[in-house]
């Protein structure tokens, strides 16, 4: 048996929910299928298995927390030492380093000094370089380990490892009794065959987990009508079947939180976010400045742009040379392409532009991040917007995907406004709101030739903390923007 236990999805983070689980107890799997998808803080990442076997037992329910380094799911890989019965493969890991001195179990390997002694086998080092014996099956040839030897390990097993752990034993769980905390799913057929009434352990696997999550029934008020008290599909659609007729007759049916109210757990992306949002306002000086352009010019050339063959299949739109313009005006103001190390006490000046794009996602707001922007070409820039946005938007986003950030664009145009106030994205030193490109009335011309005409006309606002950007440098940097954006030729001049 082997436990396949959560890793470290990347940037730090120590936890992270699973999701959905993409295989059942009894399924086969092969190295790097994909077994369970789980969310963090930053992304929906999915998870493969790093070796084959059988799926022996799922640890953990969907919806449920796991910190890094917990163990999520048994592999049976079909080894003779996990299919011995008296040789529990979980439960020699569960009572890793929980042994004496003198003995200790790792994987269900055990070596032998010699002397009486058993010392851990290091997982992927195999056995020590000393003489190593395997207990015989019941029943079968080959020499009998010393009684002495059995009864260690039978106590090793029996005071420190729960019997719940062992998958070769199913336990049934007492009548009215609760599932112990951290156990794994009960199998089917383990428990007694008559139904198991609402309110005790939950006994479902992840298929019918899920279509009773979307439908919004508790699966702790559901009759299990499977073998051993396991809940079916079918019990599934029968309860939300009832919870439907109950709705229509007795009116709206009341939320967790009380009469008139919905209580929604903070947790994923609207928590980092939440927690990135206060830490931003509440250390940096945040100062805000508008400009008003016309960007009639820019308009112009995206048209142009659309009819080239260059760019046939990619969807562009004014972000696309909005986020070009800025690329150059960072050039000549870097100080908005920093960051600031308090513990340091150091301006961390960035040498490359990684360009976050601000996009609303069904999961929450995330900022993924072109690597090294200002080294992109137009078209390039595009292709790699178009995948950015993709990916975020199908909640596919690695956390790799929002890392090392420098400066942030938030396109708040798509939704009719004109413009805001943004907060800071931690630890950049500046962010851009882009406002609605519409039709207006603009002066234009000189003199004896001016006159009033329908333009496109947008607003920019740039937030920048004040303890890396001074008021000279924001404007300098927000005039430049908006002279590029008037008259796309200056381009040429940065």
């Amino acid at each position: 048996m082997k436990q396949f236990r959560l890793p470290d999805p990347g940037e730090g983070l120590v936890e992270a929910e699973v999701v959905t689980w993409r295989v059942a107890v009894g399924d086969k799997v092969k190295v790097n299928d994909i077994v369970v998808e789980v969310e963090t803080s930053k992304s929906l990442v999915e998870l493969p298995i790093p070796f084959a076997g059988t799926v022996a037992e799922l640890l953990v329910e969907e919806g449920q927390m796991v910190d890094v380094g917990a163990p999520i799911i048994t592999i049976d890989d079909g080894s003779p030492a996990a299919a011995d019965p008296d040789e529990g493969g979980p439960i020699a890991q569960a009572a890793l380093g929980a042994g004496t001195g003198e003995q200790e179990v790792d994987a269900g390997k055990v070596a032998d000094t010699g002397s009486g002694g058993r010392v851990a086998v290091l997982v992927g080092y195999g056995a020590r370089p000393t003489e190593t014996r395997r207990r015989p099956r019941k029943g079968g040839a080959g020499e009998p380990v010393p009684e002495q030897t059995q009864a260690q390990l039978a106590d090793t097993f029996s005071t420190q490892v729960p019997v719940s752990h062992r998958a070769d034993t199913p336990t049934p769980l007492p009548s009215g009794s609760a599932q112990p905390v951290g156990s794994p799913l009960p199998r089917p057929g383990s428990g007694p065959a008559e139904p198991v009434t609402g309110g005790g352990a939950v006994l479902a696997k992840p298929p019918v987990r899920k279509p009773a999550k979307d439908r919004g029934v508790d699966l702790t008020t559901v009759v299990g009508t499977g073998a051993g008290g396991v809940i079916t599909r079918a019990d599934v659609e029968a309860a939300a079947a009832a919870s439907q007729s109950d709705t229509d007759t007795t009116g709206p049916a009341q939320t967790t939180g009380g009469s008139g109210e919905t209580r929604i757990l903070i947790k994923g992306v609207r928590r980092l976010t939440a927690d990135a949002m206060v830490a931003s306002a509440f250390t940096a000086p945040h100062v805000t400045e508008w400009v008003t352009c016309d960007v009639t010019a820019t308009m112009d050339l995206l048209e142009r742009l659309k009819q080239r063959r260059e760019f046939a299949g990619i969807r562009i739109s004014p972000l696309l040379l909005v986020a070009k313009a800025v690329c150059l005006a960072l050039g000549r103001t870097p100080e908005l392409n920093s960051s600031w190390d308090a513990e340091a006490n150091e301006i961390v000046r960035k040498h490359r532009v990684n360009l976050g794009i601000a996009a609303a996602t069904p999961r929450g707001l995330l900022v993924p991040n072109v690597k090294g922007a200002d080294t992109l070409s137009l078209l390039e820039l595009a292709t790699a917007f178009n995948g950015l946005v993709t990916t975020a938007k199908d909640g596919r986003t690695q956390p790799s995907d929002t890392a090392q950030g420098t400066f942030t664009i938030t396109n708040v145009g798509v939704f009719g406004i004109d413009g805001g106030t943004p907060i800071i994205n931690p630890p950049e030193a500046g962010i851009l709101c882009v406002g609605a490109i519409d039709r207006r009335p603009w002066v234009v011309g000189e003199g004896m030739e001016e006159r009033v005409e329908p333009r496109w006309v947008t607003t920019l606002s740039l937030s920048f903390d004040h303890r890396l950007v001074d008021g000279e440098q924001g404007s300098r940097f927000l005039a430049d923007l908006a002279s590029v954006l008037r008259d796309p030729a200056l381009a040429l001049l940065f």
